[in-house]
């Protein structure tokens, strides 16, 4: 068979169809429709099979991103899909959030070369939406059956991640989580419109079937003991993300209408799910006709001017602190965002929320800010101009990042060890905390970081876990039998 691939200089690249603004922005619908077979098999032939393929090297998965193109060029669709999710546990939630402009198709050789980035990001969704509809992806099961069990707290991308790797190797793994669902905030923080819920559903739906045992509304420190799961299992994972907001120090910031971004997007999640959810009926986390100022710059903060738009809001305003080309969260969110009517005020820092009489919120004072000398990160540092400026708003959203909570303290643990900033200390070798036996992955060993880095320290964990059971056995076959 001949090549198809280097197809860079005669195929254009092109993303799956995107709804019209105005039809998206009245609903929590994905935005992107379904590439055609023959369309996924062309955008699947720009990739140049480089040499040192750097889109490799840009994904924290190490994903064998030209070998699943090259094979998904050939329509080799099943091939293509083991070939996928042989590094990487949900590769369609990952090409549909990852920030593939900062990581793979940033660094593609092709975009360098000035002819527009493979679709890496939407070939991985395609190829494993695909895999879903013809049946190849299966329940797990295990080439044997191991006594040994693993417990992992926190059911979010790295749980779910490291119950599926140790479960492979056919340990008895539970996955306890606070909430009523699993998912994490792939299901109460991610909007619909980028993640509709199904897709995380199905995954734990597998998860089951395959023998791991989830427990819901289980709270360590409250309704379990960390104690009691550490002899309950033979290892035990943390991996419970970061849900502490950092706040907004200004004058008024205590004042109605002042809400944490985390509250809102888990409000509208929980109303699109059909939950009972009074703070939304209410209206105290509903932007309906409201005038909504969000504070940051992140994906997060995308996610909630986005839901506000979809909400009904009057107006919808980000401020952010730097320029457009150093803002964290993705460009082609805030391409989106723009596209259906977000206001951003770049250069922009709050200075002040101003309330009426009675307490409640009516503007945003800001502060025109320039770009100074870099920081010690190497970005030039935010600095006031002295000129400010006014937004009316009846709403606002702090998405300003997560902190870690104080778990030593929430889960009766003083042993537990943690940084400064409250992360859980590692050893970066094996995951290992100060506790033997228990780990931990994700987001409250690094900070607030990518769902694809989640996966991956997931990952490590249970591989790290495995080694750990695997020489608990060999010791315990090697001791002696007492004689009777």
């Amino acid at each position: 068979m001949a090549s198809r691939m280097l197809k860079f200089t005669s195929i254009n690249p092109t993303m799956p169809e995107k709804r019209a603004a105005e039809a998206r922005r009245s609903d929590f619908q994905e935005i992107y429709g379904d590439y055609a077979q023959t369309v996924a098999e062309d955008q699947a032939a720009r990739c140049s099979q480089c040499g040192v393929p750097f889109c490799q090297q840009g994904c924290p998965l190490s994903n064998n991103i030209p070998d699943w193109l090259k094979l998904a060029a050939e329509d080799r669709m099943e091939e293509a899909y083991q070939v996928s999710s042989a590094t990487n546990n949900m590769p369609e939630i990952c090409g549909r959030i990852c920030p593939q402009d900062r990581l793979c198709e940033g660094i593609c050789t092709v975009e360098q070369s000035g002819h527009g980035t493979v679709t890496i990001g939407a070939m991985e969704r395609y190829i494993t939406d695909n895999a879903w509809e013809q049946g190849y992806v299966t329940p797990i099961k295990p080439p044997r059956e191991r006594e040994q069990s693993a417990g992992i707290i926190g059911a979010g991308p790295g749980g779910l991640a490291a119950a599926e790797q140790l479960r492979r190797k056919g340990y008895q793994v539970t996955v306890y989580d606070r909430y009523d669902r699993g998912g994490g905030l792939l299901v109460y923080g991610i909007p619909g419109f980028k993640l509709e819920k199904h897709i995380v559903e199905r995954r734990i739906k597998r998860l089951e079937e395959s023998g791991v045992r989830f427990e819901f509304n289980a709270s360590i420190g409250e309704t379990h003991k960390l104690s009691d799961l550490r002899d309950e299992h033979d290892t035990l994972l943390i991996a419970t993300g970061v849900y502490k907001a950092r706040d907004l120090m200004v004058p008024g910031a205590g004042c109605e209408g002042v809400h944490k971004a985390l509250d809102f997007l888990t409000t509208s999640n929980r109303k699109g799910l059909g939950d009972d959810v009074p703070e939304f009926e209410n209206g105290t986390l509903d932007a309906k006709s409201r005038k909504v100022v969000v504070i940051g710059g992140g994906d997060t903060a995308m996610d909630c001017v986005r839901t506000a738009i979809r909400q009904g809001a009057t107006s919808v305003s980000c401020l952010y602190r730097r320029d457009r080309a150093n803002m964290p969260g993705s460009q082609r969110e805030v391409a989106n965002a723009e596209e259906e009517g977000v206001v951003f005020e770049w250069l922009a820092s709050p200075e002040a929320l101003i309330d009426d009489e009675g307490g409640k919120l009516k503007a945003v004072r800001a502060a025109r800010m320039k770009l100074g000398a870099p920081d010690p990160s190497g970005r030039q540092s935010p600095e006031k101009t002295g000129e400010t400026f006014d937004i009316e708003a009846d709403m606002v959203i702090k998405a300003l990042g997560f902190d870690p909570e104080d778990l030593p303290q929430l889960f009766n643990e003083p042993a537990l060890t943690v940084n400064r900033w409250g992360a859980i200390k590692v050893d970066f070798a094996t995951l290992e905390t100060s506790l033997p036996g228990v780990f931990a992955a994700g987001d409250i060993v690094r900070g607030a970081s990518l769902v694809v880095w989640a996966i991956k320290d997931g990952r490590d964990a249970a591989e790290s876990m495995h080694k750990r059971m695997k020489q608990m056995a060999r010791t315990a076959s090697a001791a002696p039998v007492a004689a009777e």
